[in-house]
């Protein structure tokens, strides 16, 4: 009886649990009380630090890997194994045996549910769900949101050129750097491509950061603004036809997936989404698409990639400098589109609040609403969303865009 109870005890997780795995446990507590108790994007927290949690339970095996075993065919039937038969080749390239390659250990649940990370098919999933809930509305309205959206990616080389000089190689530069689009499915398409040893750390570092767009963003705003800039009233945007809304999604696919056709899954998916939604003639698709759709793989994709973040893979110090450059990537994205809003209001005769800068990274809509927000604080009459949403969808085709020339160059 007393062997018994010790080898239960040593198949519990409290005889198996290591430092790293507390370390990242208490990791997951912090994003979890970020997302329950302080409200940070807790869509995307609550999933993510639950991943995290289950992968680093000692013995529970959630991200296990499944084995497989080749044995002699002879050995396979008496054993009553099903599974592929192999040819064994001699040095001459003559068959002279025979071998079945069979499933041994079955993978872990999340091993699986995270293939859809791995193989890319989750982020453009995203992306449909985005595509039906955005109105490009702002952005047509106002073609320079553009221009923001374009400049808030500047981030993202910056940080590839700083990953180059830490050691990186040309790949995982590139899958860091985009952390500076803040779009974690861009970042999990892009790294799953280029550099998937690194995808855990890249994954939780770009979600990460969307969710604390509210507390990174405000302070470089006010740094590069003056109170008066950030007190401007813009005027009401035109209204946009719907046949407008309707030609610009299938006008955008084209053009994209001519000049840069890695990027096609993406922004294809996005404005099939948008199309969906503008066409006005499949509304059970659109309703799926924003609801049922994207909330299931959000809930895979949070989890999935919250289960990376194991102590094994995520407490190295290659994990804390892709950390690191990726806050550099989020403040020059954030600075460089204010700094291009301040520009573009000098030349426009004072008629843009440079706030509406920092939206063009691609956290939609959160950093709309940061920018919002801040106008407020300056003036509680000022009202910027409309405004900001252009640069922030701007934001949203600007990352994917950048992510599909980096595939170019690198993939």
């Amino acid at each position: 009886m007393g062997q018994a109870l010790m080898n239960f005890w040593g198949d519990t997780g409290f005889a198996n649990i290591e430092g790293g795995q507390i370390i990242m446990l208490m990791v997951s507590f912090v994003l979890l009380f970020l997302a329950i108790k302080k409200g940070f994007e807790p869509l995307l927290l609550v999933p993510i630090a639950f991943g995290m949690l289950l992968a680093n339970l000692p013995v529970a095996g959630v991200m296990a890997k499944p084995v497989m075993q080749l044995v002699p065919e002879a050995t396979a039937h008496a054993m009553s194994l099903e599974g592929n038969a192999l040819e064994i080749l001699g040095d001459d390239g003559s068959v002279i045996g025979h071998a079945v390659m069979y499933l041994k250990d079955i993978g872990g649940l999340l091993y699986y549910l995270f293939q859809g990370d791995h193989l890319g098919i989750f982020p453009p999933l995203i992306f449909l769900g985005v595509g039906a809930m955005t109105d490009f509305g702002p952005l047509i309205a106002n073609p320079r949101s553009l221009l923001l959206g374009a400049a808030a990616q500047f981030g993202i080389y910056v940080t590839f050129a700083g990953a180059i000089a830490l050691g990186f190689t040309a790949q995982e530069a590139s899958a860091i750097g985009i952390i500076g689009g803040a779009d974690g499915p861009t970042a999990i398409f892009l790294a799953s491509k280029l550099a998937p040893q690194k995808l855990g750390a890249i994954a939780v570092a770009a979600y990460s950061y969307m969710a604390l767009v509210p507390v990174i963003q405000p302070p470089i705003m006010k740094l590069l603004t003056t109170e008066k800039e950030r007190k401007i009233k813009m005027k009401q945007l035109r209204n946009v036809s719907k046949i407008e809304k309707i030609i610009f999604p299938i006008v955008v696919t084209i053009l994209v997936a001519l000049i840069v056709p890695p990027a096609t899954a993406l922004v294809g998916m996005l404005m099939l989404g948008n199309l969906f939604k503008e066409s006005g003639v499949v509304g059970r698709l659109t309703d799926t698409a924003q609801n049922a759709l994207m909330n299931i793989v959000t809930i895979f994709l949070g989890v999935t990639v919250g289960a990376t973040a194991s102590a094994e893979y995520f407490l190295q110090a290659e994990t804390l400098k892709i950390i690191a450059l990726g806050i550099i990537a989020f403040g020059f994205g954030t600075g460089t589109g204010v700094l291009l809003a301040k520009l573009m209001n000098k030349l426009s005769g004072g008629t843009i609040n440079p706030l509406i800068g920092s939206a063009g990274v691609s956290a939609v809509p959160m950093a709309a609403r940061v920018s919002q927000v801040e106008g407020q604080k300056a003036d509680p009459s000022n009202f910027l969303l409309m405004h900001a949403m252009g640069p922030n969808v701007a934001g949203v085709i600007g990352s994917a865009v950048s992510a599909g020339v980096l595939l170019s160059l690198f993939g």
